[in-house]
């Protein structure tokens, strides 16, 4: 599962201090909160939940992996999302369950380059995570290339918003999929991940995936039961033939307020036929991030 946020004790207590000024919009979009700091700050508290909590959830749904991720965006969002060390925390203590990716503030230039090495070589992250939204920068600005170069070096993916998004500062067309082409264009070995599956310029998303051998698309964030509307119909026909090998399965359960139980019982009844859905769910990413299938 591409989660990239679960309410471990460190995650939940770090967000709870360091959330963006700018992703206010998030609180009002998603859990119907008056957009501040403070009500967020009240809220997280009761979103907290204790380890044995978080897998027992993934357990009931069926997840052996989870994708988790860090945030960082202090150059241009005052603070640091979700950090490091607190993804690290909880990825350290269950090594065979969560899958963890780093994020980086990349306007600090070569240090954020030597600080991506560090996370991935000494402390055993899986990939970077990237938000041009909250960047201020799109993801063919140049600024970003050394990290680019950085990822096809170490052999690790990258995962970078590619969709709307819901603060009322940043422009959606931050998160267009076109940014990505010139990017997979320059960088032909990169594992380029279109997180959220270029919502809601999903066609333009798909045929970029078709397009580029090692451009991908991750769904998180979104109800599944959506998935059948007229506006994903481009995913669910390219991604059960031209793409099939390309689409990433993702619940953003802690934006959504759902159980992740749920998610996965929404995401099966998709109509997708079963080997591609084995594909959607796993077998795709398995591949992608060089696990094991039979474990």
């Amino acid at each position: 599962m591409w989660a990239p946020i679960v309410p471990s004790r460190e995650i939940a207590a770090h967000v709870a201090e360091h959330f963006p000024p700018a992703m206010h919009g998030y609180l009002r979009v998603f859990f119907g909160r008056e957009a501040s700091g403070e009500s967020f700050k009240a809220m997280a508290r009761t979103l907290v939940h204790d380890d044995a909590a978080i897998l027992a959830a993934h357990d009931a749904a069926g997840i052996h992996k989870t994708l988790i991720t860090g945030f960082d965006e202090a150059s241009t969002a005052e603070s640091t999302f979700v950090s490091n060390e607190s993804v690290a925390a909880i990825a350290g203590r269950h090594p065979g369950r969560f899958l963890p990716f780093a994020g980086i503030d990349i306007l600090r230039g070569a240090d954020g380059v030597r600080e991506l090495e560090h996370w991935i070589r000494e402390r055993g992250f899986r990939g970077l995570s990237l938000r041009p939204f909250m960047i201020g920068f799109p993801a063919d600005d140049r600024r970003y290339y050394p990290f680019y170069a950085k990822c096809v070096e170490l052999g690790v993916p990258i995962s970078i918003h590619a969709s709307a998004n819901w603060t009322t500062a940043r422009p959606s067309d931050l998160g267009h999929p076109r940014h990505f082409d010139a990017v997979a264009c320059d960088f032909p070995d990169l594992a380029l991940i279109l997180s959220h599956g270029g919502y809601p310029w999903v066609l333009e998303a798909c045929l970029l995936a078709w397009k580029h051998p090692n451009l991908y698309l991750e769904l998180a964030a979104h109800r599944p039961r959506y998935f059948a509307s007229a506006d994903w119909e481009p995913l669910l026909r390219f991604g059960q033939t031209k793409i099939q090998d390309k689409v990433l399965y993702g619940t953003g359960a802690f934006l959504l307020g759902r159980a992740p139980a749920d998610l996965v019982a929404e995401f099966r009844a998709l109509p997708v036929r079963a080997e591609v859905m084995e594909k959607w769910l796993w077998r795709n990413a398995a591949r992608l991030l060089g696990l094991d299938p039979l474990a």
